[in-house]
């Protein structure tokens, strides 16, 4: 991949370092869609309690945001049951997903299936969330703030709580499939 043409700018102007655009198009959703295709993404299962039961949802959106306090970021679609209640919970646990996880991720990943059936070994804390004790890990999280984007939201959670099970080969998700990446 080539980097873009730096034009040269008289030293002292403001835009000393512009950047050339050709090369550029709209940003589409098309477009959009395309460049994060093919950006690999650890992938992680988002639980929560709710007043009708546990619910949860499948991200590949989780990014550590701070050490001090300890503080994470994912964003969910508005166009789901389970986003919205996640998005209604004042604390959820983030999962970890390892490579033996594809299954429970792709159910999760796709509306009205079977969830937190006893074959996929589900646990509910103490404080109620369920809880996937199988992760690589699992991070209990209060969400601090909520902020909306278009046609989702992005949560900032702070966590809480951190379990670490033994390591294991992490869940990926490329080009609209789930991929392990070997370690």
């Amino acid at each position: 991949m080539t980097a873009p043409h730096r034009t040269a700018v008289p030293t002292g102007h403001r835009d000393a370092d512009r950047t050339d655009t050709r090369g550029f198009s709209a940003a589409t959703a098309e477009a959009f869609a395309t460049a994060f295709r093919h950006h690999p993404a650890g992938v992680s299962l988002i639980s929560a309690a709710s007043p009708a039961g546990p619910v949860g949802l499948t991200a590949s959106s989780v990014t550590s945001v701070s050490i001090d306090p300890p503080t994470v970021a994912f964003s969910v679609m508005h166009a789901s049951r389970s986003a919205t209640a996640v998005l209604d919970s004042p604390t959820v646990v983030v999962h970890l997903l390892a490579d033996t996880h594809r299954e429970i991720a792709d159910t999760f990943a796709r509306p009205g299936t079977a969830r937190f059936s006893d074959e996929q070994r589900w646990a509910v804390l103490d404080t109620g969330e369920p809880y996937l004790p199988d992760a690589r890990a699992a991070l209990r999280c209060s969400i601090e703030r909520i902020v909306p984007a278009g046609t989702s939201s992005l949560v900032l959670a702070r966590v809480l709580s951190i379990a670490v099970t033994d390591p294991a080969r992490p869940l990926i998700y490329l080009d609209r499939r789930f991929h392990t990446l070997d370690i």
